[in-house]
Formats: structure tokens, C-alpha cells, sequence
């Protein structure tokens, strides 16, 4: 009994109750990131788009990874935005961290700034306020993924 301990019988476990597909972004997340970056009249395979599953699971896991057992040793549990980044630069990835950590900071003053505006808007009456606040609020995010980033 004991030989059987850390494997699966269906084959497609890790034994610990996950299937290796549990451990995977979802391929129709990933086809359609693939997709923003190509031509309209581009095909992606089935193959490439289970390769970049693949490949873009891993790296996820593996910079989760270096960012969690930093956190480990500082006796904390929550993986913060500053400990991904900080990976990422541990790991060797600094082109990808340097934007990465520009991001955090406009997606966190945009977020207090988001928290400032309810405030506002809670205490106007007017309708017409509320709509033109809303439509800044749109007009000014900083969270609009642009295509044309290099890291």
C-alpha cells in the first residue's frame, strides 16, 4: 500500500486529487490572447494553442513559485503585486517586471482614485454629476491593455 502514495489511478492525476488540465490556464483563454496579437485572418492550431497552455502555465507556476516562498520566509500568506514583480526581477525577467510594477502603481492610484470618486458621487445628489463622473472615470483608466508594449 505504501508504493501507492503520491500517484494516481486514472492516469491523468498528480496524486493529489488534480488532473493535469486542473493545473492549466483554460485554452480558450489562451487562444484568445494569442488572437489579439495576430492578424484578423490568422489560424492558430490546436497544438500551438495546447504548447502556449502549456508554456504559459508553467511560467505562471514557476514565478508564483519564487514569489510565494519569499513570502514564506517572511512568515506572510498573501502573494502580493510587489512579490510577483519581485519574482519576476529574482528570476531574471526585469524587461517584463520594470512594466509589470509601472502598472501596479497606475492600477493602485487608479483604484484609490476609483475609492476618492465614490466618496464624491455618494454625496452629490445631482444625476447629471454622476454620469459625467462615470464618464471620467472611463475616459482616465490606465488599465486599457495596449497591444504595442514591448517588455
Amino acid at each position: 500500500m505504501a508504493e501507492n502514495i503520491g500517484t494516481s489511478n486514472d492516469g491523468g492525476g498528480d496524486g493529489y486529487g488534480f488532473k493535469e488540465q486542473d493545473h492549466l490556464l483554460p485554452i480558450a483563454n489562451v487562444g484568445r490572447i494569442m488572437k489579439q496579437i495576430l492578424p484578423p485572418n490568422a489560424k492558430i492550431s490546436k497544438e500551438a494553442k495546447e504548447t502556449m497552455q502549456e508554456c504559459v502555465s508553467e511560467f505562471i507556476s514557476f514565478v508564483t513559485g519564487e514569489a510565494s516562498e519569499k513570502c514564506r520566509k517572511e512568515r506572510r500568506k498573501t502573494v502580493n503585486g510587489d512579490d510577483i514583480c519581485w519574482a519576476l526581477a529574482t528570476l531574471g525577467f526585469d524587461n517584463y517586471a520594470v512594466p509589470l510594477k509601472r502598472y501596479l502603481y497606475k492600477f493602485r492610484e487608479f483604484e484609490g482614485d476609483k475609492a476618492a470618486n465614490q466618496v464624491k458621487v455618494s454625496i452629490s445628489n445631482s444625476k447629471d454629476d454622476d454620469d459625467d463622473e462615470a464618464q471620467k472615470q472611463q475616459q482616465q483608466s490606465p488599465l486599457m491593455f495596449q497591444h504595442d508594449w514591448k517588455p
